[in-house]
């Protein structure tokens, strides 16, 4: 999917996290130590990664949204990030493959609705206001 410049950012970053959701999968039927040692990374790459990528979609697109009434839209997204933070401060190894579902399922809700949503209805400034803080503040890039 095409993206305009102002979601550019956020759309790659939705690969390497397909790659992070991919790889929780896999390891999720290895051995006992394997799974731990794999959800520590798991939560290590939500701590540098995800969460970044989060707190920046909730600064400068959801509130977009939300005031261009797309209230719906940014209360999936919310409540998805919520649960997905839950999983990881309350779960372990045996959430390996429910994570990895959760987050791929929320990658193609925001690719498929939330942001050709917000292409089609955010203004060019808000566009704008949302390019400089991802200019300022981007959230460091998933690494593969």
């Amino acid at each position: 999917m095409q993206r305009i410049e102002p979601l550019r950012r956020l759309s790659s970053e939705h690969h390497s996290g397909l790659v992070i959701a991919r790889r929780a999968r896999e390891l999720a039927g290895k051995a006992p130590d394997a799974r731990a040692a794999a959800w520590a990374d798991l939560r290590q790459r939500f701590a540098d990664e995800l969460e970044p990528h989060f707190k920046l979609e909730e600064r400068g697109l959801l509130p977009a949204l939300q005031a261009a009434g797309e209230g719906l839209l940014v209360e999936r997204t919310l409540t998805e990030h919520l649960r997905m933070r839950a999983m990881i401060d309350a779960g372990g190894p045996e959430n390996l493959a429910p994570f990895a579902e959760a987050l791929a399922d929320h990658i193609r809700f925001e690719e498929k609705e939330l942001f050709e949503t917000a292409q089609r209805v955010l203004g060019a400034e808000a566009l704008e206001r949302i390019q400089a803080l991802h200019d300022r503040e981007a959230a460091r890039v998933c690494r593969t």
